[in-house]
């Protein structure tokens, strides 16, 4: 696999945690609340799908053989997103903190 898969693959792990170690939209806005609300996260979960899914095909195309994807292709991504979450879901919501 070459450096930009790679690269691809670390971006989406540290893209799809990202909504669950911090209180701020995107890890940059302020909210009004003290704790965002599961439907924040989730919102910013597809948001950041979509954002690492444009970067892929920008570094596929920039290496000159952009392939056609079916739908399978977007739910299997999709699905790998949700479990690189896994972690930050973890944190966020299971681990008991006094």
């Amino acid at each position: 696999m070459s450096a930009a898969g790679w690269f691809i693959v670390l971006l989406a792990l540290v893209g799809a945690n990202l909504p669950f170690l911090n209180q701020r939209l995107f890890g940059v806005v302020p909210l009004r609340p003290k704790k965002k609300s599961a439907w924040i996260r989730i919102g910013e979960l597809i948001v950041l799908y979509f954002i690492v899914g444009a970067l892929g095909f920008m570094l596929e195309a920039r290496a000159g053989n952009r392939f056609d994807q079916g739908w399978q292709f977007y739910a299997i991504t999709f699905s790998l997103f949700i479990v690189f979450a896994f972690p930050g879901f973890t944190f966020q919501y299971l681990v008991k903190r006094r």
